[in-house]
């Protein structure tokens, strides 16, 4: 719940929210570390005059008389006492405590004295906090009714000046981290609203745009990150203006197409309703029904046509030689009329890649001019092929051909031959399902020979994101 929320937050509030705790805990871990640095510097500062005490305490140690004395350097403890700020005790006792001088009970620290190493500890006594060094050595000579013959010698304490010193870099440590945290956090509001200026001045760009221009975006200036984005953008409005285009160019071509018949039809019925004779009347009446055969041919191919530009490609695997059978078999009444003969050339399981729909529009439309320009009693022929690169098919006919002329044109829309009666569509539908899985269309008409042979070929295989590479701008 809370990271959905959070998602919705604006960049730079993300980056704020991310990167001001982050700085609040890295800044506690400091104060954190500047404590212990601190405690450990009082130590080693607080030990070193305990070791001067430990030092002085063990020069004057005798034991002349067989006894353990000792004179005070009352002059050194009165130092020692100035700097300590607060109560100072002293110990002095054989190793086994038999005799004993000084504040009786100092506590021994919790680990064993080794002879000559000072051993520096905390403790409490009589409700004080003290720091205590403890300092072990043999005598020379050892004291009477003594069996042990070490001397242990102690020196503690208060730590209320320790702690004030500890307090006292512990506070100038926080002002410090303090200032240094209002200066980065005012740093990092800085950093990210001047981080995020280009996406913010790219937003108020693109809402200020009308919803006509869709050139693409000013790339310049840009962060790396951002003119990704913006890259991406640019190729959704590239796409978006082509598909605009198409619908327009469609409705350009609809209006053409259909303009020219409907006003046909309508003069043509004006003329029947006119006429008194019945076989003028009979003749319209066939006129009217072959000019609306071929307004429906148009409009289905218009409509193929669009389908062909903007449907969403559906690849799959299929077998060539079913989708040519199936062609084939819309067709035979055709051919059959025409007296054609018209058959598949292809016997085996043909396996292929591609949107199924499109390329059986194709492939009909090539089969259907193939059959209306080929002459009585010639041959037709459809087949398809694949390798390790390649999938194909071909329609061959035994017709005229296609000049040189045409052939160059042949696939735009609305472009027919000398002796078409057609739209000029079916080649541009072809075309177009060509374009759609990044194939070429090939129209070969030898010269000095009859036939065409028009091969539709696309790669054999297919690109992860298919969609994506058939919207792809060419300029990119």
């Amino acid at each position: 719940m809370y990271w959905s929320r959070f998602r919705r937050w604006s960049l730079r509030a993300q980056l704020l929210a991310l990167l001001l705790p982050t700085v609040l805990v890295i800044v506690g871990i400091e104060l954190l570390a500047t404590r212990y640095s601190s405690v450990d510097a009082a130590n080693a500062a607080y030990d070193r005059s305990v070791v001067g005490a430990l030092r002085s305490l063990d020069a004057n140690i005798s034991t002349a008389s067989g006894g353990l004395s000792i004179e005070l350097p009352y002059r050194l403890f009165e130092f020692f006492e100035l700097t300590a700020s607060g109560d100072v005790y002293f110990r002095v006792a054989t190793g086994d405590g038999l005799v004993e001088i000084g504040s009786p009970d100092l506590p021994m620290p919790d680990t064993v004295l080794e002879p000559d190493a000072p051993v520096f500890y905390d403790a409490m006594y009589f409700g004080q906090s003290l720091r205590l060094g403890a300092y072990m050595r043999k005598l020379a000579d050892p004291v009477v009714d003594s069996d042990n013959p070490y001397v242990i010698i102690q020196v503690a304490e208060n730590t209320a000046s320790r702690d004030a010193f500890t307090r006292h870099l512990m506070m100038r440590a926080v002002m410090r981290d303090l200032g240094v945290l209002v200066a980065v956090a005012l740093s990092l509001v800085f950093i990210t609203h001047l981080a995020t200026r280009p996406v913010s001045d790219l937003a108020e760009h693109i809402r200020a745009r009308p919803a006509s221009n869709l050139a693409p975006l000013n790339m310049c200036r840009l962060p790396a990150d951002v003119s990704v984005l913006v890259a991406a953008i640019n190729h959704l409005l590239f796409r978006s203006q082509r598909i605009l285009e198409q619908q327009r160019m469609f409705v350009d071509d609809a209006s053409h197409q259909l303009r020219t018949p409907l006003a046909t039809l309508r003069t043509q019925l004006d003329y029947a309703r006119l006429t008194k004779d019945p076989v003028q009347v009979r003749e319209t009446l066939d006129a009217l029904a072959r000019q609306v055969d071929q307004a429906t041919h148009s409009t289905n191919q218009l409509l193929a046509l669009a389908r062909s530009d903007t449907a969403a490609l559906s690849l799959e695997s299929f077998d060539a030689l079913q989708l040519l059978r199936e062609v084939a078999l819309r067709l035979v009444p055709l051919a059959r009329a025409r007296n054609i003969d018209f058959g598949i050339g292809t016997e085996t399981t043909v396996e292929v890649l591609g949107d199924y729909t499109l390329l059986r529009e194709a492939v009909f439309n090539l089969a259907d001019n193939a059959i209306r320009h080929t002459p009585g009693g010639a041959v037709v022929t459809l087949s398809a092929g694949a390798d390790d690169r390649h999938c194909w098919m071909e329609v061959s006919d035994a017709g005229p051909g296609m000049p040189a002329e045409i052939a160059q044109s042949a696939g735009q829309r609305f472009i027919r031959g000398r002796r078409s009666d057609g739209a000029g569509l079916g080649l541009a539908i072809v075309r177009a399902v060509a374009d759609r899985h990044h194939g070429i269309l090939s129209l070969i008409s030898e010269p000095g020979r009859t036939g065409l042979t028009a091969i539709l070929r696309w790669p054999a295989s297919s690109i992860s994101n298919p969609e994506a590479r058939a919207n792809e701008n060419p300029a990119a």
